[in-house]
């Protein structure tokens, strides 16, 4: 972190404990609350005709051309041209790769974009009536879960792996139906499988059952076939 960005935090931080009065509070607040509602009205307004979707997540710092974004364009053309569109977080690295593959592949290609003081623009390959921007993280992952029939989690970081465990724990609550949830890159991926299997449930704190709400595979083909033999067994189709 620069000296900037250090003494800006530690202002904001003093700022925030502050003695404030109650009218301030308030006004504050009812601010916040109009403008999370206006997330959650223009997300369901854009999002509620888009049809069969599948949402894929990775970092942002994927650099062109490397392996997990030519992954990430090979999956999203793939799951296209079997009729789902894709949804990503908008911004650069893995989520312009899914979303690169989806415009080339002549399907829909929706942005969730997030607004942070670094890192994040939209990318170019977003259709342009299917981008949309949020401040509020909580609100645009409510987006990510109503509208996709099924997760791919490319190599990330923070905020890949919340986006994925929020996932597992609104089906493991039954917060939520269950969807195929796919990891991609058995080698990224094996030391966090280890450290679930043998700390996790080892310890009894999730169940077997828990560790089937996802699967772990290295190709794009695999990754397609998850989420299309998910909805052949149960007999499902998509959330038109």
């Amino acid at each position: 972190m620069y000296r900037d960005e250090a003494l800006s935090e530690e202002e904001s931080i003093r700022d925030a404990f502050k003695p404030k009065t109650w009218q301030e509070i308030k006004t504050k607040d009812s601010w916040e609350i109009f403008q999370i509602m206006s997330e959650f009205v223009q997300g369901f307004d854009k999002l509620s005709s888009i049809g069969p979707c599948v949402t894929i997540f990775g970092s942002a710092r994927a650099k062109p051309g490397s392996k997990h974004y030519k992954l990430a364009v090979e999956i999203a053309y793939l799951l296209t041209k079997k009729g789902f569109g894709i949804i990503t977080g908008g911004g650069p690295g893995i989520m312009e790769a899914a979303n690169k593959g989806a415009h080339f592949a002549g399907g829909n290609s929706v942005g969730l974009n997030i607004e942070l003081p670094h890192e994040q623009k939209p990318n170019e390959f977003i259709d342009p009536d299917k981008l949309i921007s949020f401040k509020h993280f909580f609100s645009r992952k409510v987006m990510f879960i109503k509208y996709a029939q099924g997760y791919i989690v490319l190599p990330g970081g923070f905020g890949t792996c919340d986006e994925m465990f929020e996932a597992l724990t609104l089906i493991q609550t039954k917060k939520s139906l269950r969807f195929p949830i796919v990891l991609i890159d058995k080698s990224y991926y094996s030391g966090l499988i280890e450290w679930i299997n043998n700390t996790l449930l080892a310890n009894g704190y999730i169940s077997d059952a828990d560790c089937k709400l996802f699967t772990l595979v290295d190709t794009p083909e695999e990754a397609v076939d998850v989420i299309e033999n998910f909805y052949q067994k149960y007999d499902l189709k998509p959330n038109f």
